[in-house]
């Protein structure tokens, strides 16, 4: 029996922990207790007749109701503690970018503490597959391609904690440290923010379930995928109508949807969608919700003029923009006007001995295998950077109290 969660669509503590799932990538059964009788049977026969949501059911027969992120981590054995307290080098994100600058760091005798909020392998985790990343001719899915990435840097020895997020940043002469949410403090001589970027989301109800069945934020790695499909892109702006016209390589026709009453694109960009006969544009449409057939998207559904209306499509990739996740250090780093993080040729920030790589820096070109690129280059530099600081102040390794070494 696979872990089966009892929620509603409307309940919040459910969302968070249908997104806690997500990001781990864990497989369950969702079961709506509005619409299943059932179902809300089962929840009141463990919560002592009262209507607790959400209840989770796990294989081995064990029932968490209304479970923290913390809980739920305990449960699936996810490490949240480090082994030490002090590492040549921490890493904050476990992307491409963050999980290459490990094993390098590694293979070159640093240690290497790796920090990651949600699920390992950042966005390319969570991608349906990569057809465009180097060495795999038949492509391989998000999965196991962040799989192979922990197995490559834990070979390494580098320490990976999962379902962790660093609250602060700080100096103190040569040393950095980083505070996580559950209160934990850990120094190194060198912080790597490989943070990544946010794909900003419509937010609207099916979104979350269909996310790799059908939603998507990356035409390059997903758009091949649907070849002879019907596909809708949702924007205006230059992504969504240069992405739109990468697409329609592929796919048998793209409808380009945004809310407002006219593209925001260039001139150039307009000029090419409206010239394309596989490339239709429908303005004044707000999307409302995303409209799904076994677990796979059907329509984008909007409303338009007043009224409800549905665009059939196998697939929906979102170009709204996107979020760098630097506000951990807004203040501490200098930032570009769009939130990113300014580095040099080096990898280098504006704090000495942080260092960034990845879809988070500014010029990135938001790309996986980039991102490896760009986290094997911070880590060369970041070695050269520790290795006269190692020589005369590295000390010596202090086990967490409590924690197993």
């Amino acid at each position: 029996m696979p872990i089966t969660m009892y929620g509603t669509g409307w309940c919040s503590d459910c969302k968070r922990a249908k997104q806690f799932f997500g990001e781990q990538r864990v497989h369950y059964a969702f079961v709506d207790v509005d619409a299943d009788p059932a179902g809300r049977a089962v929840v009141q026969a463990h919560n002592n007749g009262k209507d607790t949501i959400p209840t989770i059911l796990f294989e081995d027969g064990s029932v968490l109701v209304e479970p923290s992120n913390a809980e739920l981590a305990a449960k699936l054995g996810l490490e949240t503690m480090a082994k030490s307290q002090f590492y040549d080098l921490i890493v904050i994100g476990s992307g491409p970018a963050g999980l290459t600058a490990a094993l390098y760091a590694a293979r070159e005798g640093l240690s290497v503490l790796v920090v990651e909020r949600a699920g390992i392998g950042g966005q390319a985790g969570v991608t349906e597959r990569l057809d465009n990343f180097p060495g795999f001719p038949e492509g391989v899915t998000g999965d196991e391609f962040a799989g192979r990435l922990r197995a490559q840097a834990e070979r390494f020895g580098v320490e990976i904690l999962a379902a962790q997020e660093v609250s602060e940043l700080s100096e103190d002469g040569a040393y950095r440290s980083i505070a996580t949410v559950d209160g934990s403090t850990y120094s190194a001589f060198a912080i790597l923010l490989a943070t990544g970027s946010t794909y900003r989301r419509l937010e609207i109800d099916g979104e979350a379930d269909l996310i790799g069945a059908g939603v998507h934020f990356c035409a390059t790695c997903d758009g091949p995928f649907y070849r002879g499909q019907r596909v809708v892109v949702i924007g205006g702006g230059n992504s969504a109508g240069e992405e739109s016209i990468f697409l329609a390589r592929f796919a048998d026709h793209v409808t380009v949807v945004t809310r407002d009453d006219r593209l925001s694109a260039s001139s150039v960009v307009v000029g090419k969608l409206e010239e394309h006969d596989r490339i239709s544009v429908v303005v004044g449409a707000t999307p409302i919700a995303f409209a799904e057939d076994n677990g796979r998207l059907r329509a984008l559904v909007v409303e338009r003029d007043g009224h409800r209306e549905e665009i059939e499509a196998g697939g929906a990739f979102v170009f709204i923009g996107l979020t760098p996740n630097s506000a951990l250090v807004a203040g501490h780093v200098e930032l570009d006007e769009a939130g990113f993080i300014v580095a040099d040729m080096g990898m280098s920030t504006t704090m000495p001995g942080v260092f960034v790589a990845g879809d988070v820096r500014s010029g990135s070109t938001k790309q996986a295998a980039s991102a490896a690129g760009e986290g094997a280059a911070a880590a060369l530099a970041i070695r050269r950077y520790v290795e006269p600081l190692a020589a005369g102040l590295r000390p010596g390794p202090k086990p967490m109290a409590g924690a197993s070494v």
